[in-house]
């Protein structure tokens, strides 16, 4: 197994956990990092909640494109990404820290990592059979 098969998004999972249960509230997340007044006249104010959701973006970004490629690794990077899910929502139903917005938001990532993985792996091995079948 290579470090390549670990799913990334189980750092958003381990980064919302490190902060919030450390601090032992959820009061965390709405620590402001920075505000910058804008134009408009308003202010906007980016706080921990927000980082940790731009974060697990990028990590879902990077597990779709680690989805696109086929090779037995795939395979356990898929079946470690549904066990990174499964985690997430039994985190989520039983812990009272973790029944935030921000929380959800990082579980429901972790469920499109899961299914996409799932049916972009499907569709790029059903054209790669496609591809191959052609050359005989």
């Amino acid at each position: 197994m290579s470090l390549r098969s670990i799913p990334s998004i189980v750092l958003a999972f381990i980064l919302y956990n490190a902060i919030v249960f450390v601090s032992g509230t959820t009061e965390v997340l709405n620590n402001a990092l920075f505000e910058l007044p804008m134009l408009s006249g308003g202010t906007w104010r980016f706080e921990v909640g927000d980082l940790i959701i731009l974060v697990t973006l990028f990590l879902l970004f990077a597990e779709l494109i680690k989805a696109t490629y086929t090779s037995t690794s795939s395979l356990v990077d898929h079946g470690l990404s549904m066990v990174v899910f499964v985690a997430c929502l039994v985190e989520f139903l039983l812990a009272p820290l973790a029944a935030t917005s921000t929380f959800f938001l990082v579980m429901v990532a972790t469920a499109i990592d899961v299914v996409a993985g799932f049916t972009i792996g499907i569709r790029v091995a059903r054209r790669d059979l496609a591809i191959g079948g052609g050359i005989d």
